[in-house]
């Protein structure tokens, strides 16, 4: 959850800075005439590609900084050497390089991320390691590895990407719309008060919109690496252990950029902003494998 959360939070205040910046210097906002939309789709793309991408390759130091994890450079005791050990494991089961592995004070909870395979970062949280056995936390650590394995802060920062992409097309199109109604006939050389206020409502409107459609993309993909890590540990009894452990637990209290609905979900409005399907779904989605 913490990787999807501290994405999702970073690109949506850099692309909404990058956004104002560069409408302040009038770049994205329409001239005298007809709105150039093909020019306007390759601003919106710029913006919203550059936000995501700039989030991912920061999350790696965003994760560690938010969560005051400390990177394991040299184990210091059997439960470090143990973690390191079985991280390496899965990471060779899954045919990547080995990641940085950390750990971080906190309820459970635990996170996988990095902007490449290659050179990713496990981190797992002390109250993780205290609540559950070794079985379980060998469950979590290969649900982390999977999620590295099958490229998933990638995927999400394509899709965080297109989806911005509509949002700051569609809000400056709505923007220009009210902005011609309201100036009537008269005559000026660009966009008055109501263009930038309609843009700047409509971001954060269909920015929330945008927040849906990625939370339902990362809920699948938390399906896939539960399915990955059963297969990584040969079995999908630990998985199922794991997450009915969690479920009984109260979830990790997260740095205030990082908060979420809840990780075991919800109903109404905040299931649809979950980055994280039901414990109980996901346990019956495991059943389901045999």
């Amino acid at each position: 959850m913490k990787r999807i959360i501290l994405f999702l939070a970073t690109n949506l205040a850099v692309m909404l800075v990058l956004s104002i910046v560069l409408s302040l210097f009038g770049i994205g906002r329409p001239g005298p005439g007809n709105m150039q939309m093909g020019s306007l789709l390759a601003f919106a793309a710029v913006v919203g590609f550059t936000g995501s991408i700039i989030s991912l390759l920061m999350s790696k130091p965003m994760a560690k900084w938010s969560t005051g994890a400390r990177v394991i450079d040299a184990p210091s005791n059997s439960t470090e050497q143990w973690l390191v050990s079985t991280v390496q494991t899965l990471a060779q089961r899954a045919g990547i390089g080995m990641p940085e592995v950390a750990v971080y004070e906190g309820e459970p909870n635990a996170f996988a991320t990095g902007a490449f395979k290659n050179s990713a970062l496990v981190a797992v949280s002390t109250g993780l390691l205290q609540n559950m056995n070794r079985d379980e936390v060998e469950a979590v650590l290969g649900h982390e590895v999977a999620h590295i394995a099958n490229g998933d802060m990638v995927t999400m920062t394509l899709i965080q990407g297109v989806v911005n992409t509509f949002v700051v097309f569609f809000a400056r199109i709505v923007g220009s719309i009210v902005d011609k109604a309201l100036s009537g006939n008269e005559e000026r050389r660009g966009p008055g008060i109501g263009y930038t206020i309609t843009v700047f409502v409509c971001e954060l409107l269909f920015g929330l919109v945008a927040s849906m459609i990625v939370a339902w993309f990362s809920r699948q993909r938390e399906f896939r690496a539960d399915a990955g890590s059963a297969k990584l540990l040969g079995s999908t009894v630990p998985m199922q252990h794991a997450l009915a452990r969690l479920g009984g637990m109260e979830p990790g209290a997260l740095p205030q950029n990082m908060a979420a609905s809840g990780i075991s979900g919800g109903g109404g409005w905040s299931a649809l902003f979950s980055t994280h399907p039901p414990f109980e779904e996901r346990i019956a989605a495991l059943q389901a494998l045999r």
